[in-house]
Order: structure tokens, then sequence, then C-alpha cells
């Protein structure tokens, strides 16, 4: 799948967004990819989920054993790529502001993982969900999303395969360009910042 097929995907479901966007990571946007939106559609969710196994090397797509993905955002594209690559997947939570596994799930000690999210604008969400995986024994040996905000930017410390790669300008709260700070700031994600 090409980016512009990538793309045409989120336009089709009204999930590429313009106005004034507060970030799960703080940082504000004019742009905001929503990816519930996206994969509403199972058909659609599974689709992308394929194309994203595709990007990964044979040999890190051979030797998975688990899908792991943060809640809120990476639990459906999580799950598709459980399906895709016919594996289990979990999910983490952050009841407490940290990730931690819960509802039973678990990682056993050497269990290689698949970290999955949605959207990557900065890494530290992917940083601290995979120093989770690693606290509950598990190795994480690449992770993919559907959507790399940072422009090739973000260092996770692992192989990283995003489906799409964009760069749309991010700002501080305190460093808005004058158009933006004309337009009210919505917050349309999970995450209290």
């Amino acid at each position: 799948m090409t980016e512009d097929e990538v793309l045409a995907e989120f336009r089709a479901a009204e999930a590429l967004l313009q106005g004034h966007f507060i970030l799960s990571s703080g940082k504000h946007s004019a742009n905001y990819l929503q990816c519930a939106r996206v994969l509403m559609n199972a058909d659609r969710a599974g689709r992308l989920a394929v194309a994203l196994a595709q990007k990964l090397p044979r040999d890190i797509r051979s030797g998975i054993d688990l899908v792991v993905s943060p809640a809120m955002g990476g639990i459906i594209i999580g799950h598709e790529m459980g399906r895709a690559l016919n594996v289990d997947a979990v999910f983490l939570e952050r009841p407490h502001g940290t990730f931690e596994l819960r509802r039973g799930f678990a990682i056993r000690p050497g269990q290689k993982v698949l970290m999955v999210e949605d959207v990557v604008t900065t890494g530290l969400s992917s940083r601290q969900a995979m120093d989770a995986v690693r606290e509950a024994g598990g190795i994480v040996v690449a992770e993919v999303a559907l959507v790399d905000r940072s422009g090739g930017d973000a260092d996770l410390g692992v192989p990283f395969y995003p489906l799409v790669s964009l760069n749309f300008p991010v700002y501080d709260a305190d460093d808005l360009p004058p158009e933006l700070a004309a337009v009210e700031a919505t917050k349309p994600g999970s995450r209290k910042v």
C-alpha cells in the first residue's frame, strides 16, 4: 500500500482533520489524524494491518511471539496486527499514569514482542510502553505504526516501520503561530496531558 493509498483511506473515513489540536504529546498542530475513524471499519483496519505486516522484514515478522499495543489508540490496530501475524495481541493501560498489563494479560520472559501504535509523534509513549514490556520480561524486536508524525525524527531504540511518514508542523503551547493561536484548541485524543 502506497502512502497516497494510506492517506486516501484516512480521507475516505474523514479522519484527516484540520483545525487547532492538542496532541497526546502536549504539542499543538493544525492537523490531526483520527485513527479511530479510519479503524472503525473492520475491513479497512484489516487492510491497513496487512500492509503494516508486509512492511516488516521477513526475519522480524517470522520471529514475533506477541503483539503489544498501548491503550487507547493502539488497541484496534494491535488486534488486527495480531490477526495479520497469527499471534496473540494484548494491550497496556495507564490506570495510574504509567503503562501496565492488566486484565490477566502477561508476557513470558524472553517473549519477542512487536509494539504496535496508531500514531507516533515524539515517541515518548512508545518508549514508555516498551519499558513496561521489558519490565514484564519481553523483548521488543520492532515497532510499527499507522503514522509517523515525527517525519522520521522519533528515536524508539528499536527498528521502526510506519505505514506512512508525515511531517505536519507541531508547536509548543507558548510558541504558536498567530493563525493557529487564533483558533480555539480541541483535544481529540484519549489521554490527558
